[in-house]
């Protein structure tokens, strides 16, 4: 018996890899689909991904009424947000997949497009306090998937599962990430500190399809690119 279906998808306005990237980078990315919620004009994405929208969020600012109207038409269920709020629609879409009680969380279209406001706060969702004890995910326009590693309950480790030869970068979120050790990487890490304002982390390179993170303490912005993405 195949699992419940635990994973929602979002749908924010920025950049998104196409299908077939991301089928070939990261095959199972969607999942067991619970739930697909669109915040605003990243409605745009779901046909050519081959997503079926359930819930649409947002101000109405960046999607034609029209093509709202169409998406109500077939039964999306709409929730109209005012325009002057204290949360992006990205972040009301988060927060609508969290309250649906998912395990994992699938951004696309967090990173990219014409705000770079917008980008560097959907990473910040990564820390929002209602993630703690899910597994989210955003994805960029190439099909790199960031994640966060946060060991602010103790220390915690990440498996990674990839391909030989694709790249995994461990940014500190925070002054210092101590105590960072690596596994399945080229360039091992053994209990050391990465720095904010360094770059020791970055650029590393899967030796086999299992790698794996271990953090003593801080938090680490975990990007891994798929460097061997199909054409």
């Amino acid at each position: 018996m195949p699992p419940d279906p635990r994973v929602a998808i979002v749908l924010a306005d920025g950049e998104v890899p196409t299908r077939r990237a991301l089928d070939s980078a990261w095959p199972g990315w969607d999942g067991y689909v619970a739930v697909v919620i669109a915040a605003d004009g990243g409605a745009r994405h779901a046909l050519p991904l081959g997503l079926a929208i359930d819930r649409w969020i947002g101000d109405g600012d960046s999607i034609e009424p029209a093509d709202l109207a169409a998406l109500a038409a077939t039964g999306v269920r709409i929730e109209r947000a005012a325009a002057e709020k204290d949360a992006t629609d990205a972040e009301l879409a988060l927060e609508a997949a969290m309250a649906t009680g998912v395990e994992e969380i699938v951004v696309l279209g967090g990173l990219g497009g014409g705000r770079t406001d917008h980008a560097l706060a959907n990473l910040g969702l990564l820390r929002h306090p209602a993630a703690v004890g899910r597994r989210l995910v955003l994805f960029d326009g190439r099909a790199a998937r960031l994640s966060l590693l946060d060991a602010g309950a103790g220390p915690t480790k990440v498996d990674l599962a990839g391909r030989e030869g694709d790249l995994v970068s461990l940014l500190p979120l925070g002054a210092t990430a101590d105590g960072v050790t690596t596994a399945g990487l080229r360039y091992p890490l053994r209990g050391e500190s990465l720095v904010l304002g360094r770059t020791r982390g970055v650029s590393n390179v899967r030796t086999g399809p299992g790698a794996s993170v271990t953090l003593e303490s801080g938090r680490l912005l975990v990007i891994e690119t798929p460097v061997t993405v199909d054409p």
